[in-house]
């Protein structure tokens, strides 16, 4: 929740009609906590909403229900895209595009894109979900990447509203044998901002990194 307030505090500032801000990101882990998206149903959760396993909350962005936990590296970016490009389907694929190019750089791995379904998938299970929000052309919400993470929560749902289909994480797919999870983390915090600032074409002169 406290992530949630920080980005709606960011993205206001943004909207307020005052002098531009910069672009801001956010880089975190959250609690254990399932989250649905603007328009989505209760029909994919495994549970009675009315006493879930983890706490759920209802959140602006599009897409189904997804999970968030330890071991998820979740990227906020604050941009507005009237500095970059007013399209937000550009945008959800550069934020694929980030995922896919720290894949490659940190574990050699190949993520890939599915027509029809947005996020980033290896060896067609989904390492990366994404979901985002725009007001008056400036983002919230984002990219949550699978890296240690516990992947036991995501059987109470259908992720994603897509049934059929695994989810995966870095760990699961075993490309970095001895390496604890804290090395994995720290070698996909790195990787992932500088995918990003590649991806974006930006300099990271200032991250909030939690």
């Amino acid at each position: 929740m406290q992530a949630w307030l920080w980005q709606k505090d960011l993205v206001a500032e943004r909207c307020s009609g005052h002098e531009p801000a910069e672009d801001a990101l956010l880089l975190l882990q959250h609690p254990p906590v399932y989250t649905l998206g603007a328009g989505s149903t209760t029909d994919h959760l495994r549970f009675d909403p009315a006493s879930p396993p983890h706490p759920l909350h209802r959140t602006e962005r599009g897409g189904e229900v997804t999970y968030h936990g330890p071991g998820q590296l979740v990227l906020y970016p604050i941009m507005n895209l009237k500095m970059h490009m007013q399209d937000l389907h550009w945008y959800l694929r550069s934020l694929e595009e980030v995922v896919i190019r720290a894949l490659e750089n940190v574990s050699g791995l190949k993520g890939e894109r599915i027509k029809g379904c947005t996020g980033v998938w290896v060896n067609n299970e989904k390492v990366a979900a994404v979901g985002v929000r725009a007001q008056k052309w400036v983002t919230y919400h984002g990219v949550a990447v699978n890296v240690t993470t516990d992947l036991q929560p995501f059987q109470n749902i259908v992720p994603c509203g897509i049934s059929g289909r695994g989810v995966t994480s870095v760990k699961q797919l075993a490309v970095h044998e001895g390496a604890s999870d804290e090395e994995l983390m720290h070698e996909y915090q790195f990787g992932l901002l500088d995918a990003f600032a590649e991806v974006f074409n930006v300099e990271l002169v200032h991250c909030i990194h939690l």
